[in-house]
């Protein structure tokens, strides 16, 4: 288990609603900064700032090499290479730059190594019905502006995605397969192999959204056999405004870029311009270069901790808030109980409770010094699925105390009666 972390985190000492200590449970949204974080931007900014990859002067060699050494971070915590990683604004970002890369495939752009990214009418875009609204916008995008067809791979009533019809919903004309590695409503973690195996079994690349799991589990892409993954760093304990996509090398190299400008091309004239490799190629202009020096700080404080211990503590959290969710009456837990020796599910907690609004439920909660997520978490179509306009989330991560979930439980318990609710 890990050590009490919470001196690490100042924002937690502060007081709330009525002087009462903060309770975070938004951690799911956007996580809290170490001291390790704000102090390795904050230096960034104080003693290092300069423009990457740009001059021959000192500060542009130390922005240059923090740079890149934060990159090689957060490539180590993915099992990655670093020359596989791409710097971006964000998960929605990167999710994006996948999907517009295969549109200005599809429009001609690239040549013959393009080719496997290329849509059409009589291709096929796989999605899943978890998926929040930036692994899902993107695709239903790039279907309209191609012809080419949009399917999904359903859940059933619990919430829970249904494999066992893989080859009806991937079929022979599938392209690309994207889907969430774990639900920020569910909590589920999906079981990524029987996925995969099909995806390219029919020559489908496979895009993984691992915002949620990223941040909480072991992740190692090679393991995971995808492709392409996105993931932020505001939810893995780094700065808002930078993220990542990790891919294949080979397809990276391959995939045409669609943000254009300086820094990402390698000859340009006044008629035509040709790329650089990956990363450099995705990363036309000035980058948020504090930003990814606090992502790869995030990184290392990650893997410092063992993300095995990560998934262990919040596997333990987990319990606590969806056993103790599911035990009181009148509130509906959304999705499954989980097992807490399998790091099944993620350390979060979405429930409905009957006949109280979400923000309603929220608003009882933040009186009582507890920050939770309250709406349909970007996940409407999922909402809609399971007859709900939305939910409260409880969500944790390696600052979040077994007394925190406990608070939650506790309030949530009393939130019918406060309203007056008795059916």
């Amino acid at each position: 288990m890990l050590p009490d972390l919470r001196d690490d985190f100042p924002i937690l000492t502060r007081t709330v609603r009525n002087g009462r200590p903060l309770v975070y449970l938004d951690s799911g949204a956007t996580a809290q900064r170490p001291l390790a974080v704000l102090e390795a931007e904050a230096a960034f900014s104080r003693e290092h700032n300069g423009a990457v990859a740009r001059g021959a002067h000192l500060l542009a060699e130390e922005a240059t090499d923090a740079f890149e050494t934060a990159r090689a971070s957060v490539a180590e915590l993915i099992g990655a290479s670093a020359d596989e990683v791409v710097w971006t604004s964000g998960a929605t970002a990167a999710l994006n730059l996948v999907a517009n890369g295969m549109l200005q495939a599809s429009l001609g752009a690239g040549g013959a190594e393009a080719e496997r990214f290329r849509v059409g009418p009589g291709d096929r875009i796989v999605v899943t019905e978890l998926e929040h609204h930036a692994n899902l916008i993107p695709w239903q995008q790039l279907a309209a502006r191609t012809g080419a067809e949009l399917a999904w791979i359903p859940v059933d009533d619990a919430g829970e995605l249904v494999l066992d019809g893989l080859s009806e919903v991937i079929t022979a004309n599938t392209k690309v397969v994207a889907f969430t590695h774990a639900s920020n409503v569910t909590g589920v973690i999906t079981d990524v192999e029987p996925i995969v195996r099909r995806a390219h079994e029919v020559g489908a690349l496979v895009v993984l959204d691992g915002c949620q799991s990223v941040p909480h589990i072991p992740v190692d892409v090679a393991q995971l056999g995808v492709d392409l993954m996105a993931f932020s760093g505001h939810k893995m304990l780094g700065p808002t405004g930078v993220g990542a996509l990790w891919g294949r090398k080979e397809l990276l190299d391959a995939l045409p870029p669609s943000v254009f400008g300086g820094g990402a091309i390698a000859i340009v004239t006044m008629e035509t311009t040709t790329w650089l490799e990956a990363p450099t190629r995705f990363e036309p202009g000035t980058q948020p270069v504090a930003q990814a020096v606090g992502m790869g700080a995030a990184a290392r404080y990650l893997m410092d901790l063992g993300m095995e211990n990560v998934a262990r503590h919040e596997a333990r959290i987990a319990q606590i808030l969806r056993e103790g969710a599911a035990a009181l009456p009148g509130v509906r837990l959304i999705g499954p109980v989980g097992d807490p020796e399998r790091f099944d599910v993620l350390g979060l907690a979405a429930v409905a409770v009957e006949g109280v609004h979400t923000h309603d439920v929220g608003q009882v909660l933040d009186d009582r010094g507890i920050a939770a997520r309250v709406g349909h978490h970007c996940a409407q179509p999922l909402h809609r699925r399971l007859g709900l306009t939305g939910s409260t989330r409880a969500s944790a991560h390696v600052y979040t105390t077994e007394d925190d979930a406990h608070a939650f439980v506790e309030a949530l318990a009393g939130v019918r009666e406060f309203f007056g609710v008795t059916v």
